[in-house]
């Protein structure tokens, strides 16, 4: 039976690399009218190249949209006169068909949001498949040239220890949160009479048995969940926060001292609040097998009291709400106060160039419009006439516009851009949303000021990458160190594991390698402080 389920999934991969590499040929393949690798590559403006050229893209598809009808697209392509061909997977099995593509010997000629790891941007580059950017960046990237130049930590944190630079990152220094913040349902605070978020972690106790308890949606049922996750990796991190730790596996304390968060204390007590309110029925019974759909359903049947989301009306539905607050992060008793994860601002392998690609300047120069004020808000906010328009360009300043036909902005946004659901280069300036705040844009702004900022968020590891010894270690390490260590949480959470058995939980992950992983952490960020 063994046998037949390895032939079986055999012949399934062989069968999607077919699938995937059917068009997934380099430029060279690709050329349109003849048009030869010695294409001139202007220096500056519009076009790019003085004849059509054509590229290979590979990107993750959220889904909702039709790439080669996107009219961000299509207007880069009449500006640049270099056209793309879309070789997507979708987003839920993009990770796999990019492990295909770069075992086929068949690449793309730029990889898009494609999320590539420090790991593979080293493993792939040392190879020769991902070209190194540095010389490319210098000559023909200003927009980006001048984002390293403003921004040193940024070339540090995507510069691979062979000195090389093999991908362009996701600039956000205005995003606050590490991960989607909590936010609470606004109508049950309100019914149990609430005007003070709990701070500590017996109040949320509190407020969470009153949510069960006291019928806290008002149906005369005993339907409330008050506390739902999917997998807890939407809730883990704020939760971390209250017992001490930043993040959910590699964090550095303020002592410079680095932490594999499994065997720290406060990852115990972490289980054990967890353990008391599966215990009694405060956390989803589902969170361990439940889709993210599922959840929002029952979010929005009115039965969810504390979730995770970008915004709350995403999960709760319905029209943008300032009723609604974000989670305050909470204290046990082990701190004085809690910690809280920032964004590091700078989210590496979002977009690279292979080495099948016969233009790398020319694709250098088409990226490169991402990183400036023009092709950020083409690229965020779609066409100019479209969803907004100037009221006063000399300030940048603009509105937006009736959605077409109606309907949710956000919607028709995700069919005019690839800039949706995925890590798409490009950088996040004020200059691209002013004017277009909204009274809610601000709320969740001073939500994000007051409640994270304001107390002391701060990222917990730095961006960047490890030696190649260290990191073919870590990967060896984290196969089968994260698969146990999630396991065991899931275990000890449900009571399948009691809390008594930590000491020996604690011999194994170690055992496993949990130990080595601080070490390895501790002797890059070292290095990464020093540089």
């Amino acid at each position: 039976m063994q046998q037949k389920r390895k032939g079986f999934a055999l012949l399934v991969s062989a069968t999607m690399l077919v699938g995937l590499l059917a068009g997934c040929g380099s430029s060279d393949n690709n050329k349109e009218g003849g048009a030869s690798p010695s294409v001139e590559v202007s220096k500056e403006g519009f076009p790019i190249v003085n004849e059509k050229i054509s590229l290979t893209m590979m990107a993750p598809d959220v889904g909702l949209q039709n790439w080669n009808n996107m009219a961000v697209l299509q207007q880069m392509e009449e500006k640049t006169n270099i056209k793309m061909v879309y070789n997507n997977a979708p987003k839920d099995s993009f990770e796999t068909k990019k492990n295909l593509v770069f075992a086929s010997g068949e690449y793309p000629d730029v990889f898009y949001a494609a999320g590539l790891t420090p790991a593979e941007q080293m493993n792939y580059g040392e190879q020769g498949i991902l070209v190194p950017l540095e010389d490319l960046i210098e000559k023909h990237a200003p927009n980006f040239k001048k984002v390293l130049d403003e921004n040193p930590g940024v070339r540090k944190s995507i510069t691979a220890p062979d000195g090389h630079i093999y991908s362009l990152p996701v600039v956000e220094f205005n995003q606050p949160w590490y991960r989607n913040p909590m936010w609470y349902n606004g109508d049950f605070l309100k019914k149990l009479g609430y005007d003070k978020l709990p701070a500590t972690t017996e109040e949320l106790y509190t407020f969470l048995k009153r949510v069960k308890d006291e019928d806290a949606n008002g149906n005369g049922k005993a339907d409330e969940i008050p506390l739902s996750s999917v997998n807890l990796r939407d809730i883990r991190t704020w939760l971390l926060g209250a017992y001490g730790i930043y993040e959910e596996e590699i964090y550095v304390d303020d002592k410079d001292v680095v932490h594999y968060t499994p065997i720290e204390n406060g990852y115990k007590e972490y289980l054990t609040f967890l353990n008391r309110l599966w215990k009694e029925k405060l956390l989803d019974q589902e969170t361990f097998s439940q889709t993210a759909e599922q959840k929002k359903a029952k979010a929005q049947n009115n039965q969810v009291a504390l979730f995770s989301d970008w915004h709350a009306y995403m999960t709760l539905g319905g029209e943008q709400s300032m009723d609604d607050p974000m989670f305050a992060p909470v204290k046990s008793d082990m701190v004085d106060a809690p910690v809280i994860a920032k964004n590091r601002g700078v989210t590496t392998g979002a977009f690279s160039i292979s080495s099948s690609n016969a233009y790398p300047e020319a694709s250098m120069r088409w990226v490169d419009y991402l990183y400036g004020y023009e092709g950020a808000l083409l690229f965020n906010k779609g066409p100019e006439g479209t969803l907004w328009k100037y009221t006063d360009k000399a300030s940048l300043t603009k509105e937006y516009l009736p959605v077409p036909g109606g309907g949710d902005r956000e919607d028709y946004r995700a069919t005019l851009t690839p800039n949706y659901g995925i890590p798409a280069p490009t950088i996040s300036i004020p200059e691209t949303s002013k004017g277009l705040l909204t009274e809610f844009d601000s709320w969740v702004e001073n939500e994000s000021k007051t409640k994270l900022l304001d107390k002391g968020a701060r990222i917990p590891y730095p961006t960047l990458f490890l030696t190649a010894e260290e990191q073919a270690e870590v990967t060896t390490l984290t196969s089968d160190l994260t698969t146990y260590v999630r396991q065991m949480e899931a275990k000890f959470i449900t009571g399948a594991e009691p809390m008594a058995n930590w000491d020996s939980y604690i011999k194994t992950v170690n055992k496993m390698g949990g130990q080595r992983m601080a070490e390895i952490y501790q002797a890059a960020y070292d290095r990464w402080k020093e540089s």
